[in-house]
């Protein structure tokens, strides 16, 4: 199947004239307008500097449910000890840098271009992307970031500099689900890491369902903030 060329017009080709590998489109921009249609669709953008800008809509689509949940023994050791003070919302924009400088440092390329960070920044001021951090002793040590439409939250990246950092502020986000109407996370891509949580595949046609289900409108959120 061809890559489509996206035109100045804030519109996608259906997700299932996807390639195998998941690509979809090329072109276009990161702005809020284009960002909102994409993850509405289950699109995300993920390209490399010197590229163009790629869309993606893999399948199958690791799904998380708050419900189906599971927290490994040894993390709910950590968590217990209370190493780690989980805050929302406090630093967005260190959260997404750090996730982009953690892969550079250990030789990998990473796809959280500059341009990458100024587009889900202005989602974050726009109430439309949200951060869990993890902090230690007054340090951001560990933590994540995502894109969150109505009940569906698009995980994007996350990163530790201490052990079990980012898995804290993981299993905090889906233990406080609740609070936040957050009825499913998209992993994106199937990995050994989040399928220890209780992750599952899901095919296009479920994953269709579920955006259809708990994408019904697009309305900023305030900033998420926890109890325990």
């Amino acid at each position: 199947m061809p890559v489509f060329r996206l035109p100045d017009e804030h519109i996608f080709p259906d997700p299932q004239l996807a390639e195998p590998d998941g690509l979809l489109a090329v072109g276009g921009d990161l702005g809020p307008a284009r960002l909102l249609a994409a993850y509405q669709q289950g699109i995300f953008p993920w390209y490399s500097d010197g590229e163009p800008i790629l869309w993606w809509s893999p399948v199958p689509r690791l799904v998380l449910f708050p419900e189906e949940f599971h927290l490994p023994r040894r993390l709910a050791r950590t968590m217990r000890k209370n190493i780690f003070t989980v805050r929302t919302d406090t630093a967005f924009p260190e959260v997404i840098a750090s996730c982009a400088a953690i892969r550079q440092q250990s030789g990998k390329g990473t796809w959280i271009t500059t341009e990458m960070q100024d587009a889900y920044i202005h989602l974050h001021e726009l109430g439309f992307a949200h951060s869990v951090e993890s902090w230690c002793e007054g340090e951001l040590v560990g933590g994540l970031y995502g894109v969150c439409l109505d009940r569906i939250f698009f995980g994007e990246s996350m990163f530790s500099y201490k052990s079990d950092a980012s898995k804290v502020a993981f299993a905090t986000l889906i233990s406080s689900a609740e609070q936040v109407n957050i009825r499913a996370i998209d992993c994106q891509m199937t990995t050994q890491h989040l399928l220890q949580f209780g992750s599952r595949e899901v095919n296009r046609e479920e994953f269709d369902d579920l955006l259809e289900q708990f994408v019904q409108e697009l309305v900023p959120q305030q900033p998420w903030h926890f109890s325990r």
